[in-house]
């Protein structure tokens, strides 16, 4: 199962209608959830029976209208609807438990209460124990490119394996980046030598993460990636070009720390494309 945030807005929107092809892709049913949060109106859980539910009927209208977007843009899809009372990163979390990926739109002031995304988008990602897409609306041209970040620990192979999964089931290429800046020495500047064997080092870490879901997914076409440069600015580079950027929730080394670390948060603000964030453990 697929959960999906909807609130109304255009980016919940677009994050509905990735969603649908996704689940297309993936064959798997979709489940569109609405949060309804009461708390910054101040509004009582039960009004008084004389007057509508103002929120909970904008709510369904929100709902109505995903349903009738996965409908056109994928109808043999599976689809159902939640609607549920409490704040959108918790409810998206909850229900994430039983899904295999949770998508939410990159930015969100929808016409339910408070903002679906911005705050909750990191909560979200930080938190949650499915792999978390964060769409971003704007349309662009796509180029059939995954890229995956790739900090050379152990805890990124969930990442891998997912980044590998959807460039497959998108007939498309995959591209593993590894960047990295060494500290600053105390005592004079690093020898051409020292670095060159460093990188060689990187790159053979590399290839063994890597190595292992090529063979699992032959036709995937992927290039390995090691770039000296801070690693958000090189993977929001990276995105430029791409579909989809998968990265890990945390690790050691680039995509680092725990719950939702530096790089990832600074991924899922920069990056030009749809950031999925990949929870090691």
């Amino acid at each position: 199962m697929i959960v999906v945030g909807v609130d109304g807005s255009l980016p919940a929107r677009a994050a509905v209608a990735w969603a649908a092809n996704d689940a297309y892709r993936m064959h798997q049913p979709l489940r569109l959830v609405c949060a309804v949060d009461r708390q910054p109106y101040q509004i009582a859980r039960f009004p008084d029976p004389d007057r509508p539910d103002e929120l909970r009927r904008t709510a369904q209208k929100a709902l109505n209208e995903a349903v009738a977007l996965v409908r056109e843009r994928q109808p043999s899809v599976e689809v159902t609807t939640r609607l549920e009372e409490g704040t959108p990163a918790m409810i998206l979390r909850e229900q994430g438990k039983a899904a295999v990926e949770v998508v939410v739109g990159s930015r969100g002031l929808g016409r339910i209460a408070g903002p679906l995304l911005g705050s909750v988008s990191d909560q979200v990602a930080g938190h949650a124990e499915a792999p978390v897409v964060v769409v971003h609306g704007a349309r662009r041209p796509t180029s059939g490119l995954v890229v995956v970040g790739v900090d050379g620990s152990p805890e990124c192979r969930p990442a891998l394996a997912y980044a590998f999964e959807q460039a497959a089931l998108r007939g498309g290429r995959l591209r593993a980046v590894h960047a990295w800046r060494r500290p600053v020495q105390a005592f004079g500047a690093e020898l051409p030598h020292e670095v060159e064997q460093d990188r060689a080092a990187r790159e053979q870490r590399l290839r063994e993460l890597v190595e292992p879901f090529t063979r699992l997914h032959p036709d995937v076409a992927v290039t390995e990636d090691v770039r000296y440069a801070d690693a958000v600015e090189a993977l929001s580079r990276a995105s430029e070009e791409a579909d989809l950027l998968v990265v890990g929730s945390h690790g050691r080394g680039a995509v680092s720390s725990a719950l939702l670390g530096s790089v990832s948060r600074g991924v899922l603000h920069h990056a030009r494309c749809t950031v999925v964030v990949v929870r090691a453990g």
